[in-house]
């Protein structure tokens, strides 16, 4: 087993778990959805934090050469991977029929799960400029990479909800415009 496979295991796990977490918490509602309306916010919410994790997993794979095994590297990864299986529990409820309605639940605690997946995108970023330098500005960079950054930002302070489902939106639409629009532009 290689060094990347030892703590790749760790990080994996949570990372499924998290997947796992999210399904879970959409079958529940969806089990419920003759009793509870889901809406669009909480099902966008829901999408932005598995195309996350996937992305933050792709992410790991791709630097997993320049990974160094150290306790500072398993303990930090482990907190990020910690806090995207939180994310992924609170974007639904643990019994949605406490709710009449998800809006309420997705207005309580989208602060919460979009904050958490900006500090692991601020982690990544961080890291990956750590193990590799800054990389290149590009138009593609600008819009996939660091347009994350503010439009996450947006999302946690905006107080209209039409506000954040916009922001929502853009944020899904990146991971699959990052696989059409070729690294080179």
């Amino acid at each position: 087993m290689s060094g990347f496979e030892f703590v790749f295991s760790l990080f994996g796990l949570i990372l499924g778990l998290a997947l796992a977490e999210g399904l879970g918490g959409l079958a529940r509602a969806l089990k419920a959805s003759h009793r509870v309306r889901i809406g669009w916010p909480t099902a966008l919410l829901g999408l932005f934090v598995s195309c996350d994790v996937v992305t933050f997993w792709m992410y790991g794979w791709a630097v997993r050469d320049l990974i160094p095994i150290s306790w500072p590297v398993l303990f930090g990864g482990f907190l990020v991977t910690a806090l995207y299986y939180v994310a992924a529990s609170l974007v639904f409820p643990d019994d949605p029929e406490e709710w009449s309605d998800l809006n309420a639940h997705f207005d309580k605690h989208r602060r919460k799960v979009i904050g958490a997946l900006l500090l692991c995108n601020v982690a990544l970023f961080a890291t990956v400029i750590w193990l590799d330098g800054f990389p290149p500005l590009t138009l593609r960079s600008l819009v996939i990479a660091w347009s994350f950054f503010p439009v996450s930002a947006l999302a946690i302070a905006a107080k209209d909800r039409r506000v954040v489902v916009g922001c929502l939106l853009w944020l899904i639409a990146l991971y699959p415009l990052s696989a059409v629009w070729g690294a080179g532009g």
